[in-house]
Parts: C-alpha cells; sequence; structure tokens
C-alpha cells in the first residue's frame, strides 16, 4: 500500500485511532466519520479508495450505507462486523461488500485483507493487454501493434481480431463471426464470405504475425495464442 486515501467509518473511537495508526504506518492517508450520514458525505467528498465500514453504526447503518454507495460507485468495501450469523455476513456481501471481518479481530489481519482488495482493484483496474509472439492487442483502447509498431486497423478488423481473442484460441464459425461482430441476424440475407474478405485484408495488415490468424478447414477461424 502506498497513499492510498481509506475511509474509516465506524464509532468506536478507540478502533478508529487503532487503525488509522496502523494504516498510516504503511503509507496510507485516512479520514474517518463516526455514522453513516457523515460516512457518505465522507465518501461523496473524499473519494477513498477504499472504505472500512463498520455495520452497527447510528444514523444509517453498514448495509443502509453500502447499499447507497453501490448504486454509484465500485469502490471497494471492507465490512467490520460484530454480527456473527451467516445471515448478516452474507447479505453484507449481496448488497456488494468485498469481504468482511468479524470483531474482535487482529490489526494484522484487517491490514492483510485491505492489502489484498487493494490489490485486486488495482489488477482489476490495470489494462489487459494480449500478447503473443510480437502481436499486442489493447481491447480497450483499440490498439494493435505488430513487432512494437502500431497497425491501423478498421473498426470492424479490430472487432474481429478482439472476437477470435475472446474466444481464447477456440475456431469460430464464420456464422459465429457474423452473429458477434456484425450483429447478424439468421434472417438477414449476408454472404459469409464477408468474413474471408476481412481475413485477407487484416492477414496483410498483421504482416509477420498473419499466421496467427488460422484458418480451420469447413468451420472458421480461430487465433492462434501460444
Amino acid at each position: 500500500m502506498s497513499n492510498e486515501k481509506i475511509l474509516i467509518v465506524e464509532d468506536e473511537k478507540h478502533l478508529v485511532k487503532v487503525l488509522k495508526y496502523n494504516l498510516e504506518k504503511e503509507g496510507c492517508r485516512v479520514v474517518s466519520a463516526g455514522d453513516g450520514e457523515a460516512g457518505l458525505e465522507a465518501f461523496r467528498t473524499e473519494k477513498p479508495d477504499l472504505v472500512l465500514l463498520d455495520i452497527m453504526l447510528p444514523k444509517l447503518d453498514g448495509f443502509q450505507f453500502c447499499k447507497a454507495v453501490r448504486q454509484a460507485s465500485k469502490t471497494p468495501i471492507l465490512m467490520l462486523t460484530a454480527k456473527k450469523t451467516e445471515v448478516d455476513k452474507v447479505l453484507g456481501l449481496e448488497l456488494g461488500a468485498d469481504d468482511y471481518v468479524t470483531k474482535p479481530f487482529s490489526v494484522r489481519e484487517v491490514l492483510a485483507r485491505v492489502k489484498a482488495i487493494l490489490r485486486r482493484a488495482s489488477d482489476a483496474e490495470a489494462p489487459k493487454v494480449f500478447c503473443a509472439g510480437g502481436l499486442e492487442v489493447d481491447p480497450e483502447r483499440y490498439v494493435v501493434r505488430v513487432k512494437g509498431e502500431a497497425v491501423s486497423l478498421s473498426h470492424k478488423e479490430f472487432e474481429f481480431l478482439k472476437c477470435l481473442l475472446e474466444a481464447q484460441g477456440k475456431a469460430l464459425t464464420r456464422e459465429q463471426i457474423l452473429e458477434r461482430v456484425w450483429g447478424y441476424d439468421r434472417s438477414m440475407e449476408i454472404e459469409t464470405t464477408t468474413i474471408d474478405q476481412h481475413i485477407a485484408r487484416l492477414r496483410r495488415k498483421l504482416g509477420p504475425e498473419a499466421d496467427r490468424v488460422v484458418t480451420v478447414k469447413n468451420v472458421g477461424y480461430r487465433l492462434k495464442t501460444d
């Protein structure tokens, strides 16, 4: 952890003090609120990277807080609960909490869970770039590189390549590709040779990585990922 902002919504002042001290030792910035309503206001103004949320809170309980936050944000929430019943734990998770710890807990356990949640959140936000040999594809940024050089693809060519990527090496029929890329309805009269034409252009643009787009006889196409 380094410089992440943590919001603690907890009415036990001693516990807030202990958590704040230890989180700041890990390099975090910490803000706190003593009830659910103040917590929601702090959440909106401070925009924390993670919330440590008690369930039993004055004015607005943790379940209500969690539900309100999840209507507008995916910010990770770690619930701190004195309730030990499975129903309460499941309810918290169903409302959108990422994890929970049951009181009394060790500060070390809380820190470990905070680190794990922040790591998962960071991994989820990181752009997922597909790499195979000299081919790099960034599906979210619509960027393709071959041996480090950017390749200009049309929108349909990129969608076709992305479609094959999502198949994870499995072969797709021409009809499946038409459905996924062109929004093809079987009642529409569209020639499947349209796929072959796009394949030819795509292979030309991929140059030395062209053979990654493999023709599967009597089936369609797949992307060689190894």
